[in-house]
């Protein structure tokens, strides 16, 4: 499976979308980050080839290599990777997905519904353009209203509610210790353990101990919302 993440708009969360809900859930799909600017999955440990928007040719060639593969489409970059795209006579086929992630402000709603004309205008088909609702407190339909209008009017693109990565601190610690979910989950040590016996250690130690163990406790009620949601944005 070929997905592309994007949106006009920055910080609506395609990076997260890429390392923590899509690469470990298609076999570690290669990461192919098209940005200039910004930080991408690699400040979290994983693999990804960087490039501009305007080498759509060589991130042709490259994903037809591949069975599973990630487009992670920068703000920076998002008009020249569209520019080319159109370039490339029904390169868009080649891409199974297209996937726009959207948090809840006005700006970003408006950015997405700009973005899925865009991609509908191009002749991309509805089934292949799919919103993930990012950074929810509560309420898919009440916070996205403008969205959920739109898809509703124009049944271009889906929109499914079930698709909402709920509100966390989880990614935002994550990236300041440059760790992925599964990293953590995967991290084989007893840090309550360690707590109860290590008394001696120092308070360095300790808050450490202390901060991975609520760390990966938290990641573990992440990992099953991001499951529902892979599983319903697939459904």
């Amino acid at each position: 499976m070929i997905i592309a993440i994007l949106n006009w708009t920055g910080t609506v969360g395609k990076t997260t979308l890429a390392a923590h809900l899509f690469a470990p859930r298609m076999d570690n799909a290669p990461i192919f980050a098209i940005e200039s600017i910004n930080e991408t999955a690699a400040s979290l440990g994983i693999d990804v080839e960087k490039m501009k928007g305007n080498k759509f040719r060589e991130l042709f060639k490259k994903m037809m290599l591949q069975e599973n593969a990630i487009i992670d489409v920068g703000a920076s970059n998002i008009e020249e990777f569209m520019s080319n795209m159109v370039k490339f006579d029904d390169s868009h086929e080649e891409i199974d997905y297209f996937i726009i992630p959207v948090t809840s402000g006005t700006k970003e709603q408006k950015e997405t519904i700009s973005m899925v004309d865009t991609l509908a205008q191009i002749g991309i088909p509805t089934d292949k353009i799919r919103v993930v609702f990012n950074r929810v407190s509560a309420d898919v339909t009440d916070e996205f209203p403008y969205v959920m209008r739109f898809c509703k009017k124009e049944k271009n693109f889906i929109a499914n509610p079930k698709c909402a990565i709920w509100e966390t601190e989880l990614f935002d610690a994550l990236s300041v210790k440059g760790l992925t979910i599964n990293t953590i989950l995967n991290d084989s040590n007893d840090y309550k353990a360690m707590l109860r016996t290590n008394r001696e250690a120092s308070e360095k130690e300790r808050n450490q101990w202390a901060d991975m163990h609520g760390l990966k406790a938290l990641s573990k009620s992440v990992k099953r919302n991001l499951d529902e949601v892979y599983e319903s944005l697939f459904a």
